[in-house]
């Protein structure tokens, strides 16, 4: 088996200090977040704090590609903006941008999380007081995954988005677990993220006590403006073409619809699933193709329309 990540003989850091010799003295991993973004509207202000509560201050950076919409202005983080990526391809441009980077702050970080700007980790508050926390009880762990769920917006019911109010997920009751999602979200070791941050050059399987929260489907007003961009992104750059960029905007409206609808429908005949996946589940998701790992099942869209919904349980909501 060959893997990209980091050998031994390449230049690497030693061990340096013990956590709790490190100027912080609280004992817990540095961990630092990173994102790509280009519009992504309110939610990119919220994934900053969100993250910044979990790890701190100075440990997120954003990676602006070229927004207009303000999104990426005036935010409390290290934000790096690069030129219109046009010299390869852009999802192999990414995928490398942000495996670079996290190559890079591994040198001063003992971990690296990667979520979409709309994507929120959070650990199991019963277990682990922070993602630090998390990341400290999980030592010598290469890369973990997380347990992936599409917060579902149930139009006509629940009101739009207030991204000003104190929690998001307060504002939402329902998601839909999707393993396509259980991406390979936070890594010890120098290993390429890939297949859009589905997949890795490392093995990892999902951690039963990690969960992200995917807030694409969480607002219909917001995921119309984000079809849109996204869509003529692949349309007229030529971008993520074999992507859900592609899909016209119409297409990815309906599949909300009819998700919030078979929701209403889940609750009045309660038929909700269990939220948490049993353990042979998890074990299946993650299928290794030669030196890539990636998390696979049906894509998100497909997975939406498709039941059983869960209820997100209480001690999670307070977290985003």
């Amino acid at each position: 088996m060959k893997w990209r990540g980091r050998r031994e003989t390449d230049a690497a850091p030693g061990p340096g200090p013990a956590a709790t010799d490190r100027p912080s003295g609280d004992g817990l991993p540095r961990v630092a977040a990173i994102t790509m973004s280009r519009d992504s509207g309110p939610v990119l202000r919220r994934w900053v704090e969100h993250y910044q509560r979990q790890l701190g201050a100075d440990d997120v950076f954003v990676i602006d590609d070229h927004s207009v919409d303000g999104s990426a202005d005036d935010l409390p983080c290290t934000v790096l903006r690069l030129p219109y990526l046009d010299k390869y391809p852009f999802e192999p441009s990414r995928m490398g941008i942000l495996s670079g980077l996290a190559k890079s702050l591994l040198f001063a970080y003992d971990a690296v999380l990667l979520a979409d700007a709309d994507e929120f980790v959070v650990a199991d508050p019963a277990k682990h007081a922070s993602l630090r926390h998390f990341a400290a009880a999980r030592t010598g762990t290469d890369v973990a995954g997380v347990l992936g769920y599409n917060v579902i917006h149930r139009v006509g019911v629940e009101p739009e988005l207030d991204f000003d109010a104190p929690s998001l997920l307060r504002q939402r009751e329902f998601a839909r677990f999707t393993p396509l999602m259980c991406k390979p979200a936070l890594k010890w070791v120098d290993a390429d993220w890939a297949h859009a941050s589905h997949g890795i050059r490392h093995p990892f399987e999902p951690d039963p006590e990690l969960f992200m929260f995917h807030f694409k489907f969480a607002d219909l007003g917001q995921l119309e403006l984000l079809a849109e961009h996204r869509h003529q992104a692949a349309v007229v750059e030529g971008r993520a073409v074999k992507s859900s960029w592609s899909r016209p905007t119409d297409e990815i409206v309906e599949a909300l619809r009819t998700a919030a609808a078979q929701v209403e429908q889940a609750v009045a005949q309660g038929e909700l699933g269990r939220f948490r996946p049993g353990p042979k589940r998890i074990q299946s998701i993650v299928q290794n193709e030669g030196d890539l790992w990636r998390a696979t099942g049906a894509g998100q869209h497909h997975a939406l329309v498709r039941p059983p919904y869960v209820r997100i349980p209480d001690e999670l909501r307070d977290l985003v």
